[in-house]
């Protein structure tokens, strides 16, 4: 791995920090006073899952970043777990969020898809990778 798979690695995680504040305002100003909490969740989920996908093989694309499948992979797993660890350290300690609230939107079984964006997250670089 060289530097350039560093601060691509890097600078795209943050680049999806900032897409995520954004969307989240979008969720709670636009969405969620129309369909409510859950339906606003689903769809701010779903709206992200298509961005990630979207920025990374446009990335990917054009930094002409040369990749292994493994190399790939490892790229979706430091963001998955950049934006974890970013997730409960920040959402509770900074936001103030309890540990109840965070854990709640991993519950598939009451339609939170939270899971499923951290799913695209980690496979994203290896899609894009073989699209490319």
């Amino acid at each position: 791995m060289d530097s350039k798979f560093v601060i691509v690695t890097i600078g795209v995680w943050f680049l999806f920090m900032v897409l995520a504040i954004i969307n989240a305002g979008i969720r709670n100003e636009v969405y969620k006073p129309v369909v409510g909490d859950l339906a606003a969740h689903q769809i701010s989920s779903i709206v992200f899952m298509a961005v990630i996908l979207v920025v990374t093989y446009v990335i990917l694309r054009f930094s002409n970043l040369e990749m292994s499948d493994f190399e790939a992979f490892f790229m979706g797993a430091i963001w998955l777990f950049s934006t974890i660890g970013f997730e409960f350290i920040a959402g509770h300690y900074v936001f103030g969020n309890s540990w109840e609230k965070l854990l709640a939107d991993y519950n598939l079984f009451e339609g939170r898809i939270w899971g499923l964006v951290l799913l695209t997250i980690l496979l994203a670089p290896y899609i894009a990778n073989k699209l490319r």
